[in-house]
């Protein structure tokens, strides 16, 4: 299955309600795009560090938020170390760290919080499960 595939059918996949997330992707942890919906904003070199630094030190975002894209979303409560969520309005973002990849989940309303943390997290497992 291509990278491409997991974004499309299982992050932009129907989540029982007829909504999807807003936008997904998966990247290397250096920030390197290896799949993306069409609407996923370009990331930041900035912001790739930042991230993969709350991976090393959890807590490091919380003080100035977490960006993707430019826009900024307030930290809520992750898993230190393999999961960030974010707050943004009517929406948010999830993000799992895998062995090699970073799986991106960003949503709007009426999507819930749990709905996306369920897609990028389940895809996150099964990559690690899969040594990636």
């Amino acid at each position: 299955m291509s990278w491409q595939s997991y974004v499309d059918e299982h992050l932009m996949c129907d989540l029982g309600d007829g909504h999807t997330l807003a936008s997904s992707a998966i990247t290397g942890t250096d920030g390197g795009v290896w799949a993306q919906s069409s609407a996923f904003p370009q990331l930041k070199p900035g912001e790739v560090k930042d991230i993969m630094k709350d991976f090393d030190e959890p807590g490091y975002l919380a003080p100035k938020g977490l960006h993707l894209g430019g826009d900024k979303y307030m930290v809520i409560q992750g898993e230190p170390g393999a999961v960030i969520r974010g707050k943004k309005g009517h929406g948010g973002a999830t993000i799992k760290k895998t062995g090699q990849a970073l799986i991106f989940g960003i949503y709007e309303e009426p999507v819930t919080p749990g709905q996306c943390n369920m897609v990028v997290e389940k895809l996150g497992d099964y990559l690690i499960e899969q040594g990636l």
